[in-house]
Formats: C-alpha cells, structure tokens, sequence
C-alpha cells in the first residue's frame, strides 16, 4: 500500500478521463485501483457507522487528496464503471464540513506545488 500511495500521489496526475484510463490499463493498474478501492471501504465503514464523521476526519485527511484527483471526471468514471463508482468516497467528503472546499483547495495546491517543480 506504500508503494501504492507513493505512486498516487508522486506520479498520478490526471488531467482528463485518457490520463485516468492511462494510469487504469497501464503497468500501475493495481497501485490505483489499490489506492482508490481501500478509501472507498474506509468511508463505508463511516458511512455505515463504524465510527463518527468527526472521530475519523480528526485522524484522516488523505481521502480528501484521492477524491480531489478523480473528482473532476467523476461523471465519466461513472458513465465509464457505474453509478456506484467511489460513491461511498463521495458520501464521505460530502459528510465532511467544508469537505467540496477542501477538495477544491488540495487541487489548488497540489497544481501550485507541481508549478513550482
């Protein structure tokens, strides 16, 4: 899951649904799909009241980040692999206070820092 997230968040920046499908055919499939699937099941389990909203968004913050690239092709990933795709990720960032803001200020940021690579 290191090698994973090292991955996710070193080398995956998609700009367009191609760049996700790149990433989702190419040699890197399984550290995505990896990434992605363990967030989506980490927010149903606070979705399903496994544990509070609060307790989980005190010790979480890296959710925001995953959703925050796929966010913008989120109507293409679902056109693409269904209704259901991330949708428990979603519910969780929607759950969250501010939690759209902060998804839109992790991308802003992360586009600051690559410029400035």
């Amino acid at each position: 899951m290191r090698k994973a997230r090292d991955w996710y968040f070193g080398q995956f920046h998609p700009e367009s649904i191609s760049d996700y499908n790149d990433a989702l055919f190419g040699p890197y499939s399984g550290f995505m799909r990896m990434v992605i699937s363990y967030w989506d099941m980490a927010a149903a389990l606070v979705n399903n009241g496994a544990i509070s909203v609060e307790m989980f968004n005190d010790t979480n913050g890296e959710q925001i980040s995953v959703f925050a690239k796929i966010e913008p092709f989120l109507k293409e990933l679902r056109t693409q692999w269904g209704p259901n795709y991330v949708v428990n990720l979603e519910k969780l960032i929607d759950a969250t206070p501010d939690g759209r803001k902060r998804v839109a200020a992790w991308r802003d940021r992360e586009k600051e820092i690559r410029g400035k690579l």
